[in-house]
């Protein structure tokens, strides 16, 4: 360093920028594109940062902006919109498909349980109100049996994907549409 001391600067504060860089790709602070994502380990299948305890951590719409970025991984989708917030009739993302079919995301952020009571207002919406041909509450937290009886009495049931299922999807599962 006492030799070359300009050029040690230079390579100490590039690689310090490049750990920093890396550091908040990993963390999802900062999006890379393509080429740079799957170099510094980060992109799609292998997401390490979005565990459970990462998703509770979030906010409302910090969590339905993670759950659309969830989805955009998925070759088969086409668009996401996130419009969650009051009177969303049940929609916080709307997935569209390269097929054209639309799919309906619920995302309750929660610490309690999940009850029969929301399963019943996204059955109520995500065909007629919002023209999808499926819908899926997401949860960071587990669903009521009473949510999963009711769920499996309708005639095209909702998927519920609890916290663990949405670990699973996270670390590389199948999307609530495959």
């Amino acid at each position: 360093m006492s030799t070359y001391p300009v050029v040690s600067t230079l390579v100490i504060a590039l690689a310090a920028t490049a750990a920093l860089t890396m550091y908040l790709a990993r963390t999802g602070r900062l999006r890379l594109p393509a080429g740079l994502a799957g170099a510094a380990g980060v992109g799609p299948r292998r997401d390490f940062t979005h565990t459970i305890a990462a998703y509770q951590a979030m906010g409302y719409t910090e969590f339905e902006h993670a759950v659309a970025d969830l989805a955009r991984r998925d070759p088969a989708v086409r668009k996401t919109d996130v419009s969650g917030g009051k009177n969303d009739r049940g929609l916080d993302v709307l997935v569209q498909l390269h097929s054209g079919d639309r799919y309906l995301l619920q995302c309750k952020r929660w610490k309690g349980r999940v009850g029969s009571e929301e399963v019943m207002k996204i059955n109520g919406t995500y065909r007629d109100i919002h023209n999808c041909v499926g819908a899926a509450i997401i949860t960071t937290s587990a669903f009521t049996a009473d949510a999963e009886c009711t769920n499996a009495m309708l005639p095209k049931a909702l998927r519920l994907i609890d916290g663990r299922g949405l670990a699973r999807w996270a670390s590389g599962g199948r999307p609530p549409w495959a």
